[in-house]
């Protein structure tokens, strides 16, 4: 596996203007460009990826393009809906599918993921699925502790990874992100994140193999910070992060980049 880590920036729906997302844009690429240690990918708003990727160096072999989300179907009336072909021809590598805000206010299921990733995978576009529990732990009935996240994860990993070959698995990027922790001021330790990591890699051996289950890219998403993001990539053991909120300031994303890699 390639051991730089994978650094993403999710805008979501942000910034609001043209100008913004140019400046946002360039002001992130002209330093983490420098940065040859990390893999850059850029998620803005499907509005702003024609600007981005003009401004996108011919040079900058690290930095790359991504989408927040994609149709399941190519082409045809399916109003609002963006195809994966367009992507591509907007310049995307990678594509962010089933994370958690999608799932909350657009009701996406497993099932709908799971077809998504598979037309993301046949244009050869690279998904990052995202999953994670939304509460952090509960009790049955008897008053036992459940563990949330390997209930709600290995779902998740069975059912959106359905009919997915071992040859194709290699291309996706699992993006873990614990709901409970997202602006929520209840922190997922370095600790917490780990075992799901591993969670996540034993499932993998499951459903395929030990030596496939180790080549798949694991990233942490969940409030990141340049404070905590080497917490996460170095003392987590996490393959990279998914950076929200953070990546709309340049300044704090590169910092998050530069701890990263820092060793």
């Amino acid at each position: 596996m390639d051991q730089k880590p994978l650094i993403i920036a999710n805008w979501k729906m942000n910034p609001t203007t043209q100008k913004e997302a140019e400046h946002l844009f360039g002001s992130v690429e002209k330093e983490v460009r420098k940065i040859k240690e990390a893999e850059i990918v850029i998620c803005p708003p499907f509005v702003w990826l024609e600007e981005c990727h003009s401004l996108l160096g011919s040079d900058a072999s690290n930095f790359q393009l991504g989408a927040q989300d994609c149709s399941w179907e190519e082409k045809g009336a399916y109003t609002s809906q963006i195809s994966p072909l367009m992507l591509k021809n907007l310049g995307c590598q990678y594509v962010i599918i089933g994370h958690s805000e999608r799932r909350k206010y657009f009701q996406e299921n497993d099932e709908l993921i799971n077809r998504k990733i598979k037309t993301a995978l046949k244009n050869r576009l690279r998904p990052i699925l995202c999953l994670g529990e939304e509460v952090r732990d509960t009790f049955d009935s008897q008053g036992q502790p459940l563990n949330e996240m390997s209930l709600k994860v290995g779902q998740q990993l069975e059912k959106d990874l359905l009919g997915i070959s071992a040859a194709k698995i290699r291309e996706i990027i699992i993006a873990y992100e614990p709901i409970w922790a997202i602006g929520t001021g209840v922190p997922c330790s370095p600790d917490e994140a780990m075992k799901a990591a591993l969670f996540i890699r034993k499932t993998l051996t499951k459903l395929y193999n030990r030596l496939i289950a180790e080549k798949v890219k694991i990233l942490y998403g969940g409030s990141v910070t340049s404070q905590n993001a080497a917490d996460y990539v170095k003392g987590a053991g996490m393959n990279g992060l998914l950076v929200g909120g953070a990546s709309l300031n340049a300044t704090e994303f590169v910092k998050i980049v530069e701890s990263a890699v820092r060793q």
